[in-house]
């Protein structure tokens, strides 16, 4: 049975109130993470993203199978939540999200992966950055278009600009990774909204991760360097940290982590 360790970190930044919201459900059958990034007028942002990130983990707790099909129909669920709720709901706005969720299945020992928007899924293999979803946006577009470079993702004034997300009453462009992936021990895995990503850049997360003791320290450091990087009205900030546990040697003592239930965002 895979081993796993997951921490997390959210703050509001220089904003009134946290927008984003993250949660995962654990079992021996399936494990299943999210991190959503909610908009809208009127403050209804948060309320999208917890509706993301509810609707995914009661959808997947029920019936928790990993693969590309689940991750597709939970993302699709999260849609549907979301336009309900703008039609029938308390909310007048035209309020969305972006979401990124992790699936693993403990017992094969892989992981499947999808996203809309631009809260983003990095894979951290031998301590550097093996995979990273492209965002659904304006900018990344361009880039793919030939019309820029890699750093207009964190500086052109159009960054926001989403081609895709969470809340369309149309049909909406979603990514999930064509197969499962095997996992190895010591794998990482960072999912991060883009008031972190933006003012982190890979080779910061890399050095960062190998210079720093544990998973929950990797994070800490990194919302330091957020912090000291963003102005003083910066976007709210999270990130969820997912860790393949290295497999101890025969003369150590074997630690077995319960499973987790928690979920971030909801109301007390």
């Amino acid at each position: 049975m895979l081993e796993m360790q997951t921490c997390f970190l959210s703050e509001v930044g220089g904003r009134s109130r946290n927008e984003d919201a993250c949660g995962y459900w654990t079992s021996e059958t399936g494990c299943c993470w999210v991190v959503s990034d909610g908009a809208g007028g009127h403050g209804s942002g948060d309320v999208a993203a917890r509706l993301v990130v509810s609707s995914m983990l009661r959808s997947f707790s029920a019936h928790p199978q990993v693969g590309p099909n689940t991750a597709s129909s939970l993302l699709q669920r999260a849609n549907d939540a979301v336009v309900e709720e703008k039609t029938t709901g308390g909310t007048a706005d035209d309020m969305h999200a972006t979401a990124v969720l992790l699936l693993i299945d403990p017992h094969d020992r892989v992981a499947v992966w999808g996203h809309v928007g631009d809260t983003r899924i990095y894979l951290f293999r031998h301590g550097r950055v093996a995979y990273q979803t492209r965002d659904h946006s304006l900018v990344q577009n361009m880039i793919d278009a030939g019309y820029g470079s890699v750093d207009m993702l964190r500086t052109h004034p159009q960054r926001s600009l989403l081609t895709s997300a969470i809340g369309s009453a149309e049909s909406i462009a979603l990514s999930v990774s064509a197969e499962p992936l095997a996992l190895h021990p010591g794998d990482v895995f960072l999912m991060c909204t883009d008031g972190w990503w933006e003012y982190v850049e890979e080779d910061d997360m890399e050095r960062l991760l190998n210079s720093t003791p544990t998973p929950q320290a990797w994070l800490e450091s990194m919302s330091e360097l957020i912090r000291s990087r963003a102005s003083e009205s910066n976007d709210n900030f999270t990130a969820v940290c997912v860790s393949m546990i290295e497999e101890p040697d025969a003369d150590e003592t074997t630690v077995i982590i319960p499973s987790k239930r928690r979920l971030e965002g909801e109301p007390d």
